[in-house]
């Protein structure tokens, strides 16, 4: 079993919240997504693929396997995109996707962009996902430091996301959960602006999910909040 909260702020500069977040322990399901696109547009895709994948696993019950989230994840992606087809003020529309589902007592995990998965046991942080961006993807990889990828003009670019196109690239992992590890899933209005010792401080404080949470988006806020920010926490027992 699995204590969980999530929240949502929208950030200290954008007046509307394209995150979009699940909390749904009676079929184990929890979820991040983070939207783009103009006007209403990224508020509607990550709401879109959320409850695609909702559905997917309602349907599935404790059969949903990796493969079956996979399945679900382009179902999500053709829907964004038949939806943007539909309506020319969707077009461009798109949405990260991080979901976990329980499964036997682990912790099934699926990924497109850059929302992240974490795990936080006996002080140790451990991000688990994979982040779909220039950053992660190309910067590395022609070997330029991570000073200057802080403030390279191609930093928040994804190089995957959902609504964006046929071709997609799902990343999934399998956590084997233990008595009080915690998991964060959390939009990069959060992960983009606090530090891996700000984030284990704020996992290591007392107090409930609730109050974690809300540290979490306090944080961030006080950073700025240059995004919208979202934190789903989630504790074994």
């Amino acid at each position: 079993m699995l204590e969980a909260f999530g929240a949502s702020d929208p950030g200290c500069v954008r007046s509307n919240n394209e995150d979009y977040f699940l909390v749904v322990p009676a079929i184990g399901l929890y979820l991040v997504a983070d939207g783009m696109g103009g006007a209403q547009a990224g508020e509607h895709a990550s709401r879109l693929a959320a409850e695609t994948i909702e559905q997917a696993v309602q349907q599935n019950g404790k059969a949903m396997d990796s493969d079956g989230l996979v399945v679900a994840f382009g179902r999500a992606n053709q829907r964004v995109m038949d939806a943007a087809a539909g309506n020319p003020e969707m077009e461009g529309m798109g949405t990260t996707l991080v979901a976990a589902v329980e499964n036997n007592g682990d912790l099934l995990i699926a990924s497109v962009g850059d929302s992240r998965v974490y795990t936080f046991e006996n002080g140790t942080l451990q991000i688990i996902t994979e982040d779909q961006t220039w950053v992660n993807e190309v910067g590395r990889r022609l070997g330029i430091d991570e000073e200057n990828l802080k403030n390279h003009p191609m930093r928040h670019v994804l190089t995957m996301a959902i609504g964006v196109s046929e071709n997609l690239r799902v990343h999934t992992h399998r956590i084997k959960t233990s008595p009080g590890m915690l998991i964060l899933m959390c939009s990069d209005g959060l992960h983009g602006v606090l530090s891996d010792e700000e984030l284990k401080k704020a996992l290591s404080s007392p107090g409930s999910l609730e109050a974690k949470s809300k540290e979490l988006i306090a944080l961030a806020r006080s950073r700025g909040g240059p995004d919208n920010i979202t934190a789903v926490l989630l504790r074994a027992a």
